[in-house]
């Protein structure tokens, strides 16, 4: 079978198990349907084989069991599964989802944009209905009011008027498109700083609501409905882990618990998922109060800078108060963000409850009830339990460990994988103090120091022990992050529905080849040259351009119609050399001349040198 023909059949299975739903009264998501479809398929007990093409009866037998599963409203493992799928269906991270906002505003706006840019205005009314459309562009791109409110309209074209007036339109229209765009961005920032100011003055400010006070109220009310939230979830979680452990340290079955052990498991990874999930948002909700505070803080600060730039001053130089109207309207856009940001973050969380169904599975009399006598942990007391335990290296030499976790990524999601394994499916978060195993790259964590003894003496077999695991239970693959080992299952966020679902694990290897470069003699070209270097080289030689030279002349037809250049070789600096210096010594003359004081007898004595002394 083809791919394509492949994907067909897994779009025909979709759309079956889809429309069986619906007539049942269920109406579910491709994405979820697509999800199941490949979990039916993984579970070893459905004895499905991805290595051959489905038969009818694989088809129906797939369909029919997909069906079943999707229609356990009571399953805590279909819940689970919901619940992964519409976090990440609906969550986004901080960067993503204000990226998406911009661009968003961006798309709402861009046929205002483009009747702006493109306008060809030459009547007077014409250029009046150009300029009633820079307003409205600056209301909806600033998002400060509203460009049907009359009192807006009218306060915005007067702070646009205080920089651009109506006469200016003609300069406008002359520029290039990329230049209007970007000067419409502008002097929108600087209208919205104006009204902004104008707002804090007392004097403005129409329609714009009070953020700052705003998100001072509803970002702690966020957060703390969150924890609380989340500690509801956690309580349960460290309940549903005590009843476990009594479950199977006891060699029968817990006759008196009146729900199976394996629906209690499905409901423990409930917990631990809608709590995982909450631990992502309320993070986000903490950087986002950090986010307030300082956008707050340099609103504050660039305001009274304003206040005192304009202080008792007709007249001031836009070059000192446009800088600060533009820095204002770029912190409160960050406002509005946070704004949208902590308002899609609380709907997430919301939406969340409606799939976290172990609470309805035990009623607070029948939980209590079970737990007498029994010690409910939590995972702090789990890890001060195991604070004086830690590895010693030399008892284990020939695997790494690692005692500074910090930025270390955990298997996981730092569950202890060796528990996992032997307590059927029962997870227990890992203590990193005691000690971090690496293997093949990747770091676990564990329970206690023997657990991470036996798991570190055969790594491979309890790893293929989790995969396996995960393949009966599904919902396992996205709560302990094991799409890795999993190539056929992606997240549900890159899910498509006309993806090809039943493939086999893919493996990847280096591999090389090598072929002769001629294998025919006669194929040879002797005067190729692969390298462009040594073909300019050649050609340079064949010119000879240094022994060449260039002229040009001029007709009558052809004068002051044309440059004109020549080109020569200038002449070398030469110099020569016709004579030598030269030098000679000879013996200065000394004579001395005797008796002449008081004699007769006057002497004559020549005391030079020789020369050839």
């Amino acid at each position: 079978m083809s791919h394509t023909q492949a994907e067909g059949v897994i779009r025909n299975i979709i759309r079956e198990i889809a429309q069986t739903c619906l007539s049942r009264g269920q109406t579910l998501t491709e994405t979820l349907i697509a999800f199941m479809v490949k979990a039916v398929v993984l579970d070893p007990r459905n004895h499905f084989n991805v290595d051959r093409t489905l038969t009818k009866q694989d088809v129906q037998k797939l369909i029919e069991l997909c069906v079943d599963k999707l229609m356990d409203q009571t399953s805590p493992t279909l819940n689970t599964i919901k619940m992964q799928v519409y976090f990440d269906m609906n969550y986004t991270s901080r960067r993503e989802f204000l990226e998406v906002q911009e661009r968003v505003l961006q798309s709402r706006l861009l046929s205002l944009s483009r009747e702006i840019t493109d306008s060809r205005a030459k009547t007077r009314e014409d250029l009046k209905n150009l300029y009633g459309k820079i307003v409205s562009y600056a209301i909806q791109r600033s998002n400060l009011g509203s460009a049907t409110d009359i009192n807006t309209v009218r306060e915005t074209t007067a702070a646009l008027q205080s920089i651009f007036p109506q006469s200016q339109l003609a300069t406008f229209m002359s520029l290039l498109k990329q230049d209007k765009e970007q000067q419409l961005s502008e002097l929108t920032l600087i209208v919205s700083g104006i009204r902004l100011f104008n707002k804090d003055s007392r004097k403005g400010g129409e329609g714009i609501q009070n953020l700052p006070s705003i998100l001072n109220e509803t970002v702690p009310a966020a957060a703390a409905d969150i924890e609380n939230q989340l500690a509801e979830s956690q309580r349960l979680a460290w309940q549903y882990t005590a009843l476990l452990e009594n479950i199977y340290e006891q060699d029968t079955k817990h006759t008196e618990c009146p729900i199976h052990p394996d629906l209690l498991k499905q409901a423990l990874y409930n917990t631990r998922q809608h709590e995982a999930f909450l631990t992502f948002i309320l993070a986000d909700i903490i950087q986002s109060a950090k986010e307030v505070t300082r956008l707050q803080s340099d609103l504050k600060t660039r305001m009274t800078l304003l206040k005192d730039t304009v202080h008792t001053k007709t007249t001031v130089p836009t070059s000192q108060v446009f800088p600060h109207f533009t820095a204002l309207a770029s912190l409160w856009t960050g406002l509005e963000g946070e704004m949208l940001l902590l308002s899609m973050l609380t709907n997430v969380a919301s939406g969340l409850r409606a799939f976290l169904s172990a609470q309805s599975l035990l009623s607070p009399d029948q939980l209590e009830l079970l737990l007498h006598g029994l010690q409910v942990r939590t995972d702090a007391d789990r890890c001060s339990e195991t604070a004086e335990e830690h590895i010693v290296e030399s008892e284990m030499s020939s695997c790494e460990w690692c005692f500074r976790f910090e930025d270390v990524p955990l298997q996981y999601k730092g569950f202890c994988g060796f528990t996992l394994v032997k307590k059927n499916g029962l997870l227990l978060p890992g203590n990193p103090n005691i000690g971090v195993l690496k293997h093949k790259e990747k770091y676990y964590a564990f329970s206690s120091k023997s657990a991470a003894y036996e798991f570190a003496s055969e790594a491979d077999e309890f790893v293929s022990a989790v995969v396996e695991m995960a393949k009966r239970w599904p919902e396992l693959i996205q709560l302990l992050q094991l799409h890795q080992e999993f190539a056929s299952v992606t997240p549900y966020s890159e899910m498509q529905s006309g993806q090809k679902l039943l493939v086999k694990t893919i493996s990847k290897s280096d591999a090389s080849m090598q072929t002769e470069i001629h294998p025919l003699e006669t194929n040879i070209v002797k005067s190729y040259e692969w390298n462009e270097w040594e073909l300019r080289r050649k050609a340079i030689k064949l010119a000879n351009l240094r022994n060449k030279v260039t002229r040009s002349m001029q007709t009558d037809l052809s004068h002051m119609r044309r440059h004109n250049s020549t080109q020569t070789f200038l002449p070398k600096d030469a110099g020569s050399q016709t004579k030598r210096d030269g030098e000679s010594n000879v013996p200065k003359p000394q004579v001395y001349l005797s008796g002449l004081r008081g004699g007769t007898n006057m002497m004559k004595v020549d005391l030079t040198r020789a020369v050839d002394e």
